[in-house]
């Protein structure tokens, strides 16, 4: 196996092709979520597949594009489809990206999701601002040999997401009358969603939504000095007195219900970097 450093130059080879030019913002999207990227105006645009190392993503409506272009003014490169650890990948292709990423210059990290809500407060379709995360997953994309270049052996997290960048985005919010909460996000492994009992566990350990991403990019782009804001689509409603069955399709049509505020606050807190 190729070291990490090694692996990067292959792929960073494949973009430059394309693209020599900084990306000071990356961006990573979620189920449903890719309409951010009518957003940019795009520039370059390479499938997964003609990345090496890249994974490939096998979830439905991940389309599996790394997109290069300006939105506000501002270079930004775009993960349209992410990686999941139920999809059989390790912690370290999961977050290759990120990696990828920093080397492109991303020193602003914007993640979002889909994900369940269990906050009582809290109404399918409704806006999360990320303020902390809960890693369930049990594994982490930093254990094994520390890459020195790359971030320290133990890095901080007590600011896993930027407060600047939170209050920035609650201020868009504001503006533009759009609702949203702040909350903490629980991630485990799926893909099944979870039993009565494990939503009333997860909620009594702190949690206020629950999903099966997020966390390992948010570890890795703290590891590298990156800021971050995480933001949250509530798609269905986990209480578990009043729990029914959810599909797919309804996650999605949640999700994009819900997407044009979503992409609205990112859109002007990227503009406004």
């Amino acid at each position: 196996m190729k070291d990490l450093a090694q692996k990067l130059k292959d792929t960073l080879e494949v973009v430059n092709k394309r693209t020599t030019d900084e990306y000071p913002v990356g961006i990573v999207l979620g189920t449903g979520l890719g309409g951010l990227v009518k957003e940019i105006e795009v520039q370059h645009e390479i499938d997964y597949a003609e990345l090496p190392h890249f994974p490939l993503s096998t979830v439905e409506s991940h389309h599996g594009k790394l997109i290069f272009g300006k939105l506000g003014e501002k270079n930004v490169v775009a993960m349209q489809g992410r990686f999941h650890f139920y999809e059989g990948y390790s912690m370290k292709q999961i977050t290759y990206p990120i990696r990828l990423m920093k080397k492109l210059g991303v020193s602003t990290l914007l993640v979002s999701n889909a994900c369940g809500g269990m906050n009582p407060d809290y109404r399918r379709g409704d806006l999360m601002i990320m303020t902390d995360h809960i890693n369930l997953l049990g594994d982490n994309p930093l254990i094994g040999p520390n890459e020195e270049e790359f971030g320290p052996r133990f890095p901080d997290m007590s600011e896993a997401y930027s407060l600047k960048l939170i209050a920035l985005a609650e201020e868009i919010a504001r503006e533009n009358k759009i609702k949203v909460h702040k909350g903490v996000y629980v991630a485990v492994p799926g893909p099944n969603l979870e039993t009565r009992a494990e939503y009333r566990f997860l909620r009594g350990i702190g949690a206020d939504v629950v999903g099966m991403s997020t966390i390992p990019e948010n570890i890795v782009a703290n590891h590298m000095g990156m800021k971050v804001l995480g933001m949250s689509i509530i798609t269905d409603e986990c209480f578990p007195d009043t729990l029914k069955p959810v599909k797919l399709e309804e996650i999605i049509e949640a999700a994009m219900s819900a997407e044009p505020g979503m992409t609205l606050i990112m859109k002007e807190v990227i503009r406004r970097l």
